[in-house]
């Protein structure tokens, strides 16, 4: 469904808007069919209820204080935000440079020259018979001057300057919501890599427990391997020399990760990773409730399909900029100034002189030039209004995405914490059963190895429902709304 109404009241289908004095076709923002509501939210009662979409400082709901501390950075300080901010001043600029079209142009010049010739002989003539008085060198010096102003201006008859400054605001305007953009998606990745070290943090930790019941178990292994009644044997002994050596293997390994999020963390942040120091903590951020909203919102709500719609917008402007061109141009010039030789009063009304002018032009024959533009700049619109449709269903897609995530990732997270309660339960039996020498060492490994196993499942599923939480609220537009576009 087109976005513009094409007129034939001209030829090649060029559409004259009266109103307005300015070819081409107005612009009327295309309908896109959207939900009643999201369909993963069908059956799905959220963790609490809530009637509030989430704000502009949307990460103080995960109560993590670095995240409190380096977010707002990344607004000031992050590089990508910093060269989307710059397009933005460059298309602002772009606007200014379209308005001064509207106006005439002014200018002022002046020149004084300075000249040397030979004198005339009519000026210096001896009387008949006399002899010559002029010398053979003798030369006359002129001094002469003009000082002019003029001014030019080609009248907007058809609407092209303003179609024109149209098409900048516009572009301007798409700059600005791609400034939001990447200012969230930025904000949102500060988020991710934070959540991804805290989890680096709380696995450490949990690699470090598990470090020390390993040493535990050993520690009964060999006092069994010493004991007169029930010993246990010399590869019960080896089985859990490696369970913990592997284990303090796995410790050290997880710095890695570790540190690349830290570096991560200060890039983002816009600071050298060298001059940002994050201590190593265990408490993970809170999971926040978001709620979704209504379908229809995120027309309002996401920088990037307001992008896209002012992009559109733009592009349709660029239709009557290609339309202007089928009609005459006419172009108005004026000047007044003062012109004197020699320079002895230049100022005086007697050199006085002006000039008024018109110039007008018309294409009468270009073989095809004007209308391929003019179909070249629909099509162009076109695609933008495909561009525009296809950003919404992606937004949609996203959200339902994350939507579908948390809910299933929370019946997990439900079903794991019972498997973690069951299996530390197992490893404390099988290390009794142990003791008592009722069971061999491999039903104590095979144990310790499940509850590891459940324990780490419960954590990553943990890290997952925060990332999930996250990318919700970036998908939802993070509190942003299209109303804080500014009309340059």
């Amino acid at each position: 469904m087109s976005a513009v109404s094409w007129k034939s009241a001209v030829p090649f289908g060029l559409a004259l808007s009266l109103g307005s004095c300015a070819v081409g076709p107005n612009y009327h923002r295309p309908t896109v069919p959207v939900p009643q509501q999201y369909k993963e939210l069908s059956g799905w009662t959220q963790a609490a209820p809530a009637d509030a979409e989430p704000k502009g400082a949307w990460w103080t709901e995960f109560h993590d204080p670095l995240l409190d501390r380096l977010e707002p950075m990344v607004a000031v300080s992050n590089q990508t935000v910093r060269q989307s901010y710059e397009n933005y001043l460059q298309a602002l600029a772009e606007v200014r440079v379209a308005r001064s079209q509207l106006f005439p142009t002014v200018s002022v010049n002046g020149s004084v020259t300075r000249s040397g010739g030979p004198a005339s002989s009519s000026t210096n003539a001896s009387p008949p018979g006399a002899p010559s008085t002029t010398p053979s060198n003798s030369r006359t010096v002129v001094n002469a001057a003009t000082l002019e102003a003029s001014a030019s201006w080609t009248p907007d008859l058809w609407g092209k300057v303003r179609r024109t400054i149209e098409q900048s605001a516009a572009t301007a305007q798409a700059d600005e919501a791609t400034l939001a953009n990447a200012t969230l998606s930025e904000q949102t990745l500060l988020a991710q890599t934070v959540i991804e070290l805290r989890y680096a943090d709380a696995d450490i930790d949990l690699q470090r427990t598990t470090v020390e019941s390993y040493r535990q178990s050993l520690r009964i292994t060999q006092a069994q391997g010493t004991a007169g009644i029930t010993a246990a044997p010399p590869s019960a002994v080896i089985t859990a020399q490696v369970a913990l050596e592997s284990a303090q293997a796995s410790l050290i390994g997880l710095g890695v990760a570790r540190a690349q999020y830290a570096h991560a963390i200060a890039v983002l942040a816009g600071e050298n990773p060298e001059d940002l120091d994050i201590p190593e903590g265990t408490a993970m951020p809170r999971l926040p409730n978001v709620p979704a909203g209504m379908p229809a919102t995120l027309l309002q709500r996401r920088p990037d399909i307001a992008a896209a719609e002012r992009t559109m917008a733009a592009q349709n402007a660029a239709v009557g900029i290609a339309v202007a061109a089928y009609y005459p141009t006419l172009s108005l010039s004026g000047a007044a100034g003062f012109s004197q030789s020699p320079l002895d009063g230049l100022l005086h009304s007697a050199n006085y002189v002006w000039s008024l002018g018109a110039a007008g032009s018309e294409t009468l024959l270009d073989f095809g030039a004007r209308r391929g533009q003019v179909e070249a700049a629909r099509a162009a619109y076109e695609a933008a209004v495909a561009g525009y449709r296809g950003t919404v269903l992606s937004a949609l897609q996203d959200v339902e995405n994350d939507l579908a995530q948390l809910r299933i990732l929370s019946d997990q997270a439900q079903a794991l914490d019972v498997a973690v309660r069951d299996s530390i339960r197992g490893t404390q039996i099988a290390l009794a059963e142990f003791q008592a020498g009722t069971v061999d060492y491999t039903t104590v490994a095979a144990a310790q190895e499940t509850q590891l196993a459940d324990q780490q499942s419960a954590l990553n599923v943990q890290q997952m429902r925060l990332l999930a939480a996250v990318a919700l609220i970036g998908d939802l537009g993070g509190g942003w709304s299209d109303s804080q576009l500014h009309v340059p």
